[in-house]
Order: structure tokens, then sequence, then C-alpha cells
């Protein structure tokens, strides 16, 4: 996007400050990877290391970890530095509990070069992760930044994916509070880890904060925005949802019915029903929205609080025709008979008394009406009869009985 859009810039401007902090490091005079000297393997194993790395340059991993297990080191530091060997070629090849277990010996040893410790402590690390040994690979990361005297954002996004995983969120927040701190730039993955532990511990207020902070960032990520917009309706913040929601619509990022239908709804909550209709056809006639009986009807229903009572009328008719249903046939009859459409009213009514499941009383009421607004009155006495059988009409029909009594007596109709 070319522009930073309104809420996106008050969103930015909200946070200020700086996005990035110098990675920090411990406090030791001499870090322990630089005070590691490396060192020579033995001469015996020195053969069998040369014949294994020449056997891996060809491409022969098998005969690479062949010639490293037919070693017979004594020495602790070439026990360990083959072992490292095997954790690597094991792990090329998927092997990854048999990986672990060599990388473990070599770790636990202590014993090799700075830099050769530094990466199988690592590689350590990270394979428990992907083993999901989750609960022992953060105490190998907290080592490897110890030995190496580094803070490593993608290091604390690693341990905050291990307390996620163990549902410690307290923990994932301060992790991910560390990595974000030393930064270089906006860290998206740190920033979607801290949001779902504040969602998890139901801290919809924190949440918000942080997606308030994501939005700008990460303007372009439409998936950010709908998020915001239901955390703020979660929150029950209607006129923030709405906006966010709106901005959303705006730029394209609602991609799905749910969402267009979210929109719409509360913008006749808001006040704007005739909007949130148009919205919602528009959409209906895309294809994104479905044609169904659901849809027609909450369509009708916007064009109903809008008071464009021809358009509800049509789509409580479409809703009521995919199943049937006598009740919106009934509504589609009432806003037929408010415009004074009386000869379309009457089959409406007709099919919703051959629907069923609606109020027969009801039905012939309107009915009654739809006939005196055709000057049909032996048809409109007949429906008022009906209608007053049933106690739900009984009364308004009895009146209009002598109503139209009076209006066949004037026009000598026999009834």
């Amino acid at each position: 996007m070319q522009k930073v859009n309104t809420l996106a810039a008050a969103l930015l401007l909200a946070i200020g400050g700086s996005l990035a902090v110098a990675p920090a490091a411990y406090a030791n005079e001499k870090c322990p990877v630089d005070a590691r000297q490396a060192k020579a393997i033995g001469q015996s194993s020195a053969k069998k290391v040369q014949k294994s790395f020449e056997a891996y340059q060809e491409g022969n991993i098998d005969e690479a970890i062949a010639s490293l297990l037919e070693a017979d080191p004594r020495d602790a530091f070439d026990k360990a530095y083959i072992a490292r060997m095997l954790g690597n070629f094991y792990a090329e090849k998927g092997q990854m509990q048999t990986a672990l277990k060599h990388l473990k010996q070599a770790v636990d040893a202590d014993i090799l070069g700075g830099t050769d410790h530094a990466s199988t402590m690592r590689l350590y690390a990270d394979l428990l992760i992907q083993e999901k040994q989750f609960k022992e690979s953060i105490p190998q990361y907290y080592a490897w930044m110890k030995f190496t005297c580094k803070e490593d954002a993608q290091v604390y996004r690693r341990i905050g994916i291990a307390y996620s995983e163990l549902k410690e969120w307290d923990k994932v927040l301060q992790v991910v509070d560390k990595g974000l701190a030393i930064s270089t730039k906006p860290d998206k993955g740190l920033y979607q880890m801290k949001l779902t532990a504040y969602f998890n511990k139901k801290d919809y207020k924190n949440a918000i904060k942080v997606l308030e902070t994501m939005v700008p960032l990460f303007q372009d990520d439409g998936r950010l925005w709908v998020q915001l917009a239901q955390f703020y309706l979660m929150t029950e913040n209607y006129e923030k949802s709405l906006a966010t929601y709106d901005l959303a619509y705006k730029n394209g990022f609602l991609e799905t019915a749910a969402n267009i239908t979210r929109l719409s709804q509360l913008l006749a909550q808001s006040g704007s029903p005739y909007r949130a209709a148009k919205i919602y056809e528009k959409h209906m006639k895309s294809g994104l929205i479905k044609e169904e009986e659901r849809s027609f009807s909450i369509l009708a229903g916007f064009y109903h609080n809008a008071k464009e009572l021809k358009e509800a009328a049509t789509y409580y008719g479409k809703a009521a025709d995919v199943n049937k249903d006598g009740k919106l046939y009934l509504k589609q009859a009432r806003l037929l008979t408010l415009q004074e459409n009386f000869k379309e009213a009457i089959p409406v009514l007709k099919e919703a008394l051959a629907a069923g499941d609606v109020s027969e009383g009801e039905v012939e009421f309107e009915l009654a009406l739809a006939y005196l607004g055709t000057k049909q009155l032996k048809a409109a006495y007949n429906a008022c009869l009906k209608a007053a059988k049933d106690e739900k009409t009984k009364r308004s029909a009895t009146s209009y009985l002598a109503y139209i009594k009076e209006k066949a007596r004037i026009y000598n109709v026999a009834l």
C-alpha cells in the first residue's frame, strides 16, 4: 500500500519511539566461546575422521557414518568431536533420535572448541524443538546464550515456541519482550506469539494493544485488521470494531462471507442499514455470500430496517421460497400490504397457508385486509370469519367484520 490509512497512522503515532534496540551482550570480561581454544583430535581418530569427511564430500553419508563408528576414541575430546560429527550426519539422514543422542554426548562433554561447542549446542536445542522435546530445549538455548554471550531474537522466539507448547503464557510474554527489545526490525512472529499468549490468558485488552501496534507495522496484512476488529467486538467496543472493519473493507481485506456479514451487521446496528444492505447484496451477487435462506433473510432484514420495503419484500420472498417457510411468506405479504400492493400480497398469503407452521388466524386476517384493498368484500368477509376463530386475531377480526358488513351494504354486495 502506498499510504498509511487513517487508523494505521493513528496507531503508529500512539506507539511512538524507536522500533529496534541494539543486541545486548552478557557482561563477561572474556566470553567462554572466545576463551575456549580449539584442539586437534588424536592421530588414530584423525584417520577415521578424514576418511569419514571424504566419504561425506562424495555424497556417501552412510559410509561417512560407518567410518566414524569404527573409530575407538579414548580421549574425551576425540569422543566429543566424533559424537558431534555423528549427530550432524544422523540429523541430515533424518534419524533425529540417534542424532540427539550423539549431540547430547558432545554437548555434555563441554570440551569442544568455542565455535564447535556453540554450534553443537544450538543444533542440539533446535533438534529438541523439532522433536517436540520443548521442556528440554529451553535450558539448552539459555546455555547457548550464556556460552556465546549473545542474545538472539530468533533464539528468544524459539524459547517462546517451547513455552507456548507448554502453555506457560507468562513466560512466553517475558521471552517475547526480550526478543522484541533486541530486534533490529519489527518481528511479526514475536508479536504474533505475544498476541497468542494474551489471547490464551483471556487478557483481551492487552491483546488489543499488541494488535494496535502490529497493524501500522504490518499494514498490508489483512488478517491483522480483521483480528483487531474481532477483538474490539469481543470487548464490546462496537464503534472501533466497525471503524476497523470498514477500513479493512475499503482496503480489500475482508475476503470471507463471515467478515462481510459482520461489517454489514455492525453498519445496520449503528444506524446505516441501507449501506449494510448494499454491501451485503453486492457480495451476494458476486457469489462470495451464498444465496440461501439465511442470507436472503438477513438482506431482507437490512432493507426492512432501512425502510426500503420493496426490496425487503423481494428478499423475504426469496428466503421463503428456499424451504417454503410460511413465516417468511407472511413477512413478505405484510410488507406488500404496507405498500398497498394488495393484489401481489394475496397469492403470497396463500403460499403462507400452504406452507404451514404459521398462525392461520394471522394469515387470514392479512388476507382479509388484502381482499379489502382489492374490493373483494365477500372474500374479505370469509377470511375475517376464519381469523375471528383464532384467539390471536379474534378481537381485530371481529371489529373488521362489522366494517366489512357496512361496506357490503353500501355497495350492495351479498356476503
